[in-house]
């Protein structure tokens, strides 16, 4: 099938990812696949502003005729398009298409103040990064496609657009994990958490807003009203704020607040020097960043290192702390992905671990993942929930679920599917100690017990199961680490104390 007889009627799903993912072979060669999102995403997005303001313009001149004015014509259009700012127009241009183009998706940026930096910061006129005729070519896929109500059924586009985002993430490898979360993973965590309509949202580290998507889908699923969710994010990188940007607008949500900024070193969501508090903070930040801003963190203005200030070389516990403490008073709870070393490490982390859980009693479980589930890594990873008001019958517990043994083999990584999810939500909901139902293992395991063991909360000791095997090996490297970086400080303190002794160290 061609692309023409493809746009002459409505396109199914696949006939659009197709297309959508031609677009994206028309950069191969001169453009790494890992950069595919930052140039592919924008024009997508450009085409599909283009597309709805014609179908609204027809619309609107089907109502009014002759009469139409440009008052009325604004009162139809969600975005506005300058004049000279069309699809057509760049389409059009013959020479310098980069240039047109980047000056282009800028003016409509200037006229609709909330699309601020939703294209990126691609420099569209550097022909040495993209030559003109592999931009020529990006254009010449998309345009035939016609991307309005028309020929793109409900949520067929925010769809397309997340198997782009799965396809880019297998093509970049480890980079995906700067913006891309495993669709089964998304859903496991938002439906821990169970949104309800009217409740305010976060994800600090949102990468591509899958979280906030996903919690939207939850919430219409259960049959409520998701137009009352108040939706909000804060990611780092440029691009991947303006993909997040361009998610959320591609699912038909235009009430959202995703802010551009370092959420360890300056959180963006503040109200009169505090932070503000959610019912449902949501994340899978970067494990373990060594650069993470602890030097702002010695005297944090926000009080989030009220358990103590994280190891200055790993932010995992920054994260932690963070998402604890924007948690509402009554309502909040938190849904994190963390490796497996939160769960044991000593330390400056093992003395945050134990305020968390016997000073606050905020920790209400930890849930082992599967291995390899993850574009980034392999390692096996745990889901954290936190409370700030536990259910009495969780109050002075933390309940443990294996999950390890839910997944699904695949060629690159593995996956969960919805029976594997609804398992372990079920086993979640219920807390009832089970002994492998279902290929779970769970106990809700009382605080006494978890300080005998010097709180440490790794799985293995309170379910002894076999396929703790891989994730004690995980504990064994990890705690050799860290005595190998205890001896290198206590050496370089012993040498200094020499030295200012007068001995030659």
């Amino acid at each position: 099938m061609t692309l023409d007889s493809v746009s002459s009627k409505r396109l199914t799903q696949q006939q659009l990812e197709s297309t959508l993912w031609a677009a994206a072979n028309a950069l191969r060669g001169p453009v790494d696949p890992g950069d595919f999102k930052a140039y592919v995403f924008p024009v997508m997005f450009f085409k599909w502003i283009s597309d709805n303001w014609d179908y609204r313009h027809a619309e609107a001149l089907a109502d009014f005729g002759d009469d139409l004015t440009d008052e009325i014509e604004a009162d139809y259009q969600p975005f506005a398009i300058p004049d000279g700012c069309h699809w057509d127009d760049v389409y059009g241009t013959t020479f310098n298409i980069g240039a047109k183009l980047g000056h282009t998706l800028q003016r409509i940026e200037l006229a609709n103040p909330e699309l601020a930096g939703v294209f990126g910061d691609v420099n569209w006129g550097n022909k040495d990064r993209l030559p003109e005729n592999a931009l020529a070519t990006l254009l010449d896929t998309f345009h035939p496609v016609k991307l309005d109500p028309d020929h793109v059924e409900g949520d067929m586009l925010g769809a397309a657009y997340e198997y782009l985002l799965r396809e880019f993430a297998e093509a970049s490898g480890k980079k995906a994990g700067e913006f891309f979360t495993p669709r089964h993973v998304v859903h496991l965590l938002v439906k821990l958490l169970e949104p309800k309509p009217g409740d305010t949202v976060i994800d600090p580290s949102c990468g591509s807003a899958g979280m906030l998507v996903e919690t939207v889908n939850a919430v219409t699923a259960a049959g409520g009203d998701a137009r009352t969710l108040k939706l909000h994010g804060q990611e780092i990188n440029l691009t991947t704020s303006a993909i997040a940007k361009m998610n959320l607008y591609l699912h038909g949500l235009r009430d959202f607040d995703v802010r551009r900024g370092d959420t360890l070193r300056d959180p963006k969501h503040v109200t009169r020097g505090k932070l503000d508090t959610f019912d449902v903070v949501i994340a899978n930040p970067p494990f373990s960043l060594q650069n993470w801003g602890a030097a702002e963190w010695t005297n944090d203005p926000y009080g989030r290192s009220s358990c103590g200030l994280p190891p200055a070389k790993n932010g995992d516990y920054a994260w932690i702390q963070h998402m604890a403490a924007t948690m509402t008073p009554e309502t909040g709870r938190v849904g994190v992905v963390m490796p497996h070393g939160v769960l044991f490490r000593g330390g400056k982390e093992g003395a945050i671990r134990k305020c968390l859980i016997a000073e606050q009693d905020v920790i209400e479980a930890v849930i082992g993942l599967p291995t390899n589930l993850f574009y980034s890594t392999s390692i096996p990873v745990a889901i954290l929930i936190l409370r700030r008001r536990k259910p009495v019958e969780r109050q002075g517990k933390v309940l443990f679920i294996d999950a390890s043994a839910r997944f699904k083999p695949g060629k690159n990584q593995n996956t969960m599917d919805d029976a594997d999810v609804d398992a372990i939500h079920a086993a979640y909901a219920r807390g009832e100690d089970i002994d492998g139902e279902g290929g779970l293992h769970l106990r809700l395991v009382d605080h006494e017990e978890i300080a005998a063991n010097g709180y440490d909360l790794n799985i293995g000791r309170y379910l002894a199961v076999a396929e703790h095997a891989e994730v004690d090996v995980e504990a064994a490297l990890a705690a050799y680490r860290d005595a190998r970086a205890a001896l290198r400080e206590a050496e370089r303190t012993l040498d200094a104390k020499l030295a200012a002794a007068g001995f030659d160290a």
